[in-house]
């Protein structure tokens, strides 16, 4: 069963925003964020899915929504790799079915908070082998990077913001800051933003999400 929520536009859609949510969220937790930006962005189609309920390790096998299983916290995140790839598998699922229904894919955004953040992350540049309007990173990391990845001319034209908060508990800033310096590495135009928060979403951050998304549109 899709459990995908999908916004329409009032105008006929010609973007489209995959916005992931975080760790034991669901697909109804950026609602209310998308339909603000929606408002501002008329002719956008949000797509919002939902990541399958498993046992994560790290919260001593509770089930919850989880686009991977987290092993260990330290000293970086150990992963499931292979529930990583099939999240990221339902990321390209989602862009081929926006681009089967005549969005063109250099208008089509990932997004994602926290670990729905890492999923678009390692989609867009590790996965997807075309153009994509840009990425949103969202208090997030990058578990999959590493120096031996090589990014096609197509990756490194990708735009992406960073958001983060300065008092982030849950991601360190750093590691946010990890991921942003890797993708600066390799040639990607890449922005980072940081906020006096910790492991939220500040309205302050959605004005400027939305400002990003509309000079790209």
């Amino acid at each position: 069963m899709d459990t995908t929520l999908v916004l329409e536009p009032p105008l006929p859609a010609d973007a489209c925003v995959i916005w992931l949510h975080g760790l034991g969220a669901d697909r109804f937790d950026f609602q209310p964020v998308a339909e603000a930006l929606q408002r501002s962005l008329g002719s956008t189609r949000f797509v919002l899915p939902q990541a399958p309920t498993r046992a994560v390790s790290i919260n001593g096998g509770y089930q919850m929504p989880s686009w991977y299983d987290i092993l260990a916290m330290s000293p970086a995140r150990a992963i499931n790799r292979e529930q990583l790839e099939q999240s990221a598998q339902q990321v390209i699922d989602i862009i081929e079915a926006q681009r089967d229904a005549g969005v063109d894919p250099s208008r089509i955004f990932l997004a994602g908070f926290s670990q729905g953040g890492a999923v678009v992350l390692h989609t867009g540049f590790l996965r997807w082998q075309g153009p994509l309007g840009g990425v949103l990173a969202l208090s997030t990391y990058a578990p999959t990077f590493s120096d031996q990845a090589q990014l096609s001319d197509l990756q490194r034209a990708i735009p992406v913001l960073c958001l983060h908060g300065n008092q982030d508990g849950v991601v360190l800033p750093s590691m946010g800051r990890a991921a942003h310096d890797w993708l600066q590495s390799h040639e990607v135009t890449v922005k980072w933003q940081e906020y006096p928060m910790g492991h939220e979403v500040l309205p302050e951050e959605i004005r400027d999400i939305g400002n990003w998304l509309a000079a790209r549109l």
